[in-house]
């Protein structure tokens, strides 16, 4: 069964909503395969989107392989 994105949601804002959700969370940790799913994203837009977020330093990649913010130090 392949998720459904919320028709109202354009891909331009899905950076946004995903940098939103580990602003709210600061001790989020989620590796590439869990936000794809939570997100319902494809695997290309899923690099891209993160890919942004980390280019842009909104996010870091950790050495386990999971994002989180910066500011996180655990």
């Amino acid at each position: 069964m392949v998720p459904v994105r919320h028709p109202l949601v354009a891909l331009d804002d899905l950076p946004w909503l995903v940098a939103a959700e580990f602003a709210q969370q600061p001790g989020l940790r989620l590796t590439f395969a869990q936000v794809q799913r939570l997100w319902a994203l494809p695997e290309r837009e899923c690099r891209e989107i993160l890919d942004y977020l980390t280019d842009t330093g909104q996010l870091v990649q950790d050495e386990d392989g999971q994002y989180t913010r910066p500011d996180c130090d655990y």
